[in-house]
């Protein structure tokens, strides 16, 4: 890795310049050159860090377009980041497995992406002729951060740069009330929104829109900054006054009262062909993103909903790359549009450990118009905890380094350590990425990691229900919520009669799948009904028990279970024997989750020990005393 810096030039180089191959830079100098900064020195310059001295060499020309040397990798194209934080690393360690050489541009000597960037031009990304000067180094340049000068790119791109995405979208990402304008425009549902400038204005937008009020900044506002919520009208003046003032740009949104955050990555190719991973659940702490859960806990609908919500949107919008779009969901099952983020995102983290193509990849497949990777889920289930600053300096590397340890004794768990220099409270420092076969699973382990953290987990989602036509069933289905308890897995047991409540048995059984339901057991007497019907209704796996009647011994109820037509299958268990329903549930289960499965076979030991100790008690004693 190289790192070059750019700072003003002195006269001296200036005259230099002038007669070297460069292009000289005629009546108005040039901000910024390609060499060292520091002090001049009248005396012997003193020894240079390796980071200076890699600095002072020339800088030998990199592969750029179709020119150029070929890369030894996927792309002959060498990739320009504007940005060197923590989605610029985690870009760079992406290229690396794929032999891609990624350039960044990024102000901090020390930035994240500075270890693992095929070279680093230390410069700021807002700056005009640091930015153009940059680009002269990239076959195609992109963004990790999107507060960058987006008027450069509109006029390098004028000049032939490839940018992506397109410096158009940047101009809209940049200000909040510009994006709403847009989307508005192309019918995307978003929260109701108006520009403020007076005081009088943000007024007869509270009796307009009501209270609170959401009071936001255009521009420059991320992870909560930049937002304040006005509870009265009373409260406007020192909100507006929190935000810089009407001269720094508001608007407001109605106050929209949703029931869960979610996301949405979506990556577009060159050719404006999309693919989207699966919607995840984000979880905020103080505005700024705490916890992500993948898949979302939500229906096929909502499910469907959001992805083409964020596929419109994207659509939208020019320029190939990944994108973030962020959701509201409401009560009523609505999707809200919040705001669209152009570039790898902190919700698609997970993305790295729990999908075959990460978004990293994925934005490199899609700027270098590579095929798109494959979106969908490898595990089951992931969930994606931010190391935020718990303190100042030392005192918050400790705490997070306790946090660290505890995850690399976690089966499952990825640590991501971003090394930024300076700890700051609630700064995103690094991130914990844990994998598993249910989110039951992951949700336990977030658990055991975060110990007395300040992060609650909702109640787990049932993963097998039991259901039986009548309380008069229970005595027998008992047993079965009893064995699955034992391998600690979220069961519910409940009342649902085929004949009695055929609404409640119909919206049961279309329900389930949504509500986290993999295995339902079911339990029949007589007609046997239940068991058919729901498995008609739902393609989860059905099992039923059947319940001794007072004609037939429960023989009717097995003998109608077993005669399912073709297509409907029921697994039909020993008349009575919901123990058994319930085990079969357990190792259905487990076929997927190598852990329950060693449960199962340790469950298994304890009752072969449990026959031999019979066996030999038995032996030693004689039937006669055995039986005493």
């Amino acid at each position: 890795m190289h790192a070059r810096l750019l700072s003003a030039p002195s006269p001296a180089s200036t005259a230099a310049a002038s007669s070297s191959s460069l292009p000289s830079a005629g009546a108005r100098p040039r901000r910024a050159s390609w060499k060292p900064r520091g002090p001049a020195s009248a005396t012997s310059p003193p020894a240079l860090s390796l980071r200076a001295r890699a600095a002072m060499e020339p800088a030998a020309p990199l592969p750029q377009g179709q020119g150029g040397p070929p890369v030894h990798g996927v792309s002959n194209k060498v990739v320009g980041v504007l940005g060197g934080g923590q989605l610029g690393k985690m870009l760079c360690q992406a290229a690396s497995q794929m032999g891609i050489k990624i350039v960044i541009l990024d102000p901090l000597q020390d930035c994240p992406a500075s270890s693992v960037c095929h070279e680093h031009v230390v410069g700021s990304f807002n700056d005009g002729d640091t930015v153009r000067e940059f680009a002269k180094r990239c076959g195609v340049l992109t963004v990790e951060i999107e507060h960058v000068d987006a008027a450069t790119l509109a006029k390098l791109e004028e000049q032939g740069v490839d940018c992506e995405p397109k410096a158009s979208t940047i101009m809209i990402i940049q200000d909040k009330y510009r994006q709403k304008n847009h989307f508005s425009k192309f019918g995307i549902p978003l929260p109701d929104f108006m520009e403020v400038d007076t005081l009088n204005s943000i007024e007869e937008a509270g009796e307009r829109f009501g209270y609170p009020l959401m009071v936001k900044s255009k521009r420059n506002a991320y992870d909560g900054r930049g937002n304040a919520v006005a509870q009265k009208k009373e409260e406007l003046s020192s909100v507006v006054a929190s935000l810089g003032g009407f001269e720094h740009g508001l608007y407001v949104e109605r106050w929209t009262p949703f029931v869960k955050e979610l996301s949405v990555i979506v990556a577009r190719s060159r050719d404006g062909s999309t693919v989207c991973y699966p919607v995840v659940e984000t979880i905020h702490k103080d505005n700024i993103c705490h916890v992500v859960e993948a898949p979302a806990e939500v229906s096929d609908k909502i499910k469907k909903s959001a992805t083409g919500v964020a596929e419109k949107a994207i659509k939208s919008l020019e320029g190939a790359g990944v994108f973030a779009v962020e959701l509201f969901l409401t009560e009523d099952d609505q999707i809200l549009l919040n705001e669209v983020a152009p570039r790898p995102h902190n919700s698609g983290h997970h993305t790295i450990e729990s999908c075959y193509t990460s978004q990293y990849e994925q934005h490199l497949r899609a700027i270098l118009g590579i095929p798109l990777g494959v979106p969908s889920m490898k595990a089951p289930a992931a969930v994606m905890y931010n190391i935020l600053g718990e303190d100042e300096g030392e005192a918050g590397f400790f705490l997070a380094h306790q946090l660290i340890e505890r995850a690399l004794n976690i089966p499952g768990a990825s640590v991501h350590w971003y090394a930024k220099p300076e700890m700051r409270k609630q700064r995103k420092m690094g991130h914990i990425t844990i994998v598993g076969p249910s989110k039951t699973s992951v949700k336990s382990c977030l658990d055991k990691l975060l110990q007395s953290d300040t992060y609650t987990p909702k109640k787990a989602s049932p993963r097998i229900s039991i259901i039986m036509g009548s309380d008069s069933d229970l005595n027998v289905m008992k047993d079965a919520e009893n064995i699955i308890k034992k391998f600690n897995i979220p069961v519910e047991t409940t009342i649902v009669s085929a004949h009695r409540t055929p609404e409640r048995m119909y919206e049961y059984a279309k329900s389930a799948k949504d509500r986290g339901v993999e295995v339902i057991i079911a339990g029949a007497g007589g007609a046997a009904h239940l068991p058919g019907m729901v498995a008609s209704l739902t393609c989860l796996p059905v099992l039923g028990v059947p319940i001794k009647t007072r004609s037939l011994s429960g023989l009717d109820s097995l003998l109608s279970i077993v005669q399912m037509p073709k297509g409907i299958p029921v697994g039909a268990l020993a008349i009575e024997n919901a123990e058994n329903a319930g085990l079969l549930a357990v190792q259905m289960l487990g076929a997927r989750d190598h852990e329950l499965l060693d449960k199962v076979a340790k469950y298994r030991d304890e009752l072969r020990d449990m026959v031999l100790e019979k066996a030999e008690r038995l032996e030693n004693l004689g039937w006669e005393e055995y039986l005493k």
